[in-house]
């Protein structure tokens, strides 16, 4: 979804980083082969990713909601040598063709920003089960999978934070809906909204709300 025109979307996207290779080859297959591939975070919104992941060089990074693995291709772009990313999945259905790509962007040969010592786990199963279980502390959490948990993944969250670390937290947008006259069938945007002001309102966080594509926030751990 689109919040800005249509013209300056594209002139943003045009004057921004071009996506690598091995992702546009990810986002061709997904589009193939796997349902609702919309749910790709997409070339641009890749790009902030890798940037924001270079800025902070994560030494371990969380992902909650790993679809096809683009997300996370693009946050361990900027990952330093010798870290650790852990992504969660409920749907083992993907988990091959995900670990197909994370193999890719182990070889130099596949991808510029390759780094070799970079640990790429994939965890199947119900996050809010598998984050308790998960040790130590994470520099970076990215948020992007089903939205009725969202408030669940934010409380589980904060025990595997410290200060400094940052809180990326996707669709906090929701197509516009966290704006509009609530449909009583929608169990999604009420927890995003409850979600949303819980970020704001946490004196542990400094937030600020982007408006990439479906609403991107960031939150820094104070």
């Amino acid at each position: 979804m689109h919040f800005l025109p249509q013209k300056i979307d594209d002139y943003i996207v045009t004057h921004s980083e071009n996506e690598p290779q091995i992702l546009k080859d990810l986002t061709r297959e997904t589009y193939q082969k796997v349902l609702q591939p919309i749910m790709l975070s997409g070339s641009y919104q890749g790009r902030v990713l890798s940037m924001i992941s270079h800025l902070v060089a994560p030494k371990r990074v969380l992902e909650i909601g790993t679809f096809t693995g683009y997300s996370a291709l693009c946050l361990a772009e900027g990952m330093p040598d010798g870290s650790e990313l852990i992504t969660i999945d409920i749907n083992e259905e993907l988990e091959d063709l995900v670990e197909r790509y994370f193999k890719r962007f182990r070889d130099p040969d596949s991808y510029r920003d390759t780094n070799n010592n970079t640990t790429l786990t994939q965890k199947i199963g119900d996050a809010t089960q598998i984050i308790p279980e998960l040790e130590g502390t994470f520099d970076l959490v990215f948020i992007d999978a089903d939205k009725p948990n969202y408030v669940n993944y934010l409380d589980l969250i904060m025990d595997k934070v410290h200060s400094g670390s940052l809180i990326i937290s996707d669709n906090v947008l929701w197509h516009g809906k966290v704006v509009e006259e609530l449909d009583p069938k929608d169990k999604s945007t009420p927890i995003l909204l409850e979600f949303n002001k819980r970020l704001k309102e946490d004196p542990r966080l400094q937030t600020v709300v982007l408006p990439i594509r479906d609403g991107l926030t960031l939150s820094r751990v104070v």
